[in-house]
């Protein structure tokens, strides 16, 4: 099934990203992991190039072992920063043959030793030429792309970054999901930018459940992302004590889920980190709205 399709409905739907193993040690576990998740049944699932930032093998084939044993949706992630086109069109290939249908198409983080490269010898600079490399060869998938409510970290200003956005679409994005956003009303405020330049696809807003205090440098170093002082609050207070920081951080994601429902928002995106009692508490907590269709 297309992720298309299941945005283009009026019922609530909730999905969730994992990510394949760095290395073929943790394989199983990793594996194990993700099916645990794909049992809750999310609207659809996206699995990324690489954990930590690396490039993975294995991303299609956790999508395959999910797709086949629980028939959810699955979106494949392919980034190309540092791939070559014959390299890109053998993955684009892989996945027509794995029968996945949904792309994430990301140009991907520039490493140090990318960033010491001429830019002039990459076969791609941008995600929006990897898409129009993806619709010319796979015209029947359905690509996604990334979003930052707050702005691309390498981008100089919002109205610059939307332009690009704006790109991604015209080249054959259907929809485009944000990075981990920890205060709604950012995103309300950049759907609302993103509508009045004319970039009229699905978005998707991606919460981030932070269950440890760990998490929270390391999350704002990755994002660039605003943490509100009320979750900022949450972590002074409970950050010590990892069973209350779990709750609290399950508790402050499944708000923000609710209030994007109440506000208009039919489909959420969770950056599960591959764990699945947290996915599955989300999803309790949100047993009696999933599925349904509310009339406004």
């Amino acid at each position: 099934m297309k992720i298309i399709d299941i945005l283009n409905k009026k019922n609530m739907s909730l999905s969730f990203e994992v990510f394949p193993p760095k290395v073929e040690s943790s394989f199983d576990s990793v594996k194990t992991a993700t099916e645990e998740i794909g049992g809750i049944s999310p609207s659809f699932m996206s699995v990324t190039y690489g954990a930590g930032g690396g490039i993975s093998n294995y991303t299609i084939d956790i999508a395959k072992n999910l797709m086949h044993k629980y028939n959810v949706p699955l979106l494949a992630h392919l980034t190309c920063v540092s791939s070559s086109k014959e390299f890109v069109s053998a993955r684009i290939q892989d996945m027509k043959e794995a029968g996945i249908e949904n792309v994430m198409a990301l140009r991907g983080d520039l490493t140090p030793e990318l960033e010491k490269t001429d830019r002039n010898t990459w076969d791609y600079k941008y995600a929006s030429e990897l898409i129009v490399d993806i619709k010319e060869q796979a015209p029947d998938f359905c690509i996604g792309a990334a979003c930052y409510p707050e702005v691309h970290p390498e981008s100089p200003n919002q109205r610059e970054d939307i332009l690009r956005l704006k790109e991604k679409v015209e080249a054959g994005a259907s929809f485009l999901t944000t990075q981990m956003v920890f205060d709604n009303n950012l995103f309300f405020n950049f759907l609302y930018k993103l509508r009045e330049a004319g970039v009229l696809v699905p978005v998707i807003p991606g919460i981030m459940p932070i269950t440890n205090a760990n998490q929270v440098e390391r999350s704002i170093k990755l994002s660039g992302s605003f943490m509100p002082q009320r979750f900022r609050s949450l972590v002074d207070k409970f950050g010590s004590d990892p069973a209350a920081m779990k709750q609290a951080g399950i508790a402050y994601a499944t708000d923000q889920i609710i209030d994007l429902y109440a506000n208009g928002i039919t489909n959420v995106h969770v950056y599960s980190m591959n764990k699945p009692d947290v996915a599955k508490a989300i999803k309790d907590n949100l047993s009696a709205i999933l599925g349904k269709d509310f009339d406004c």
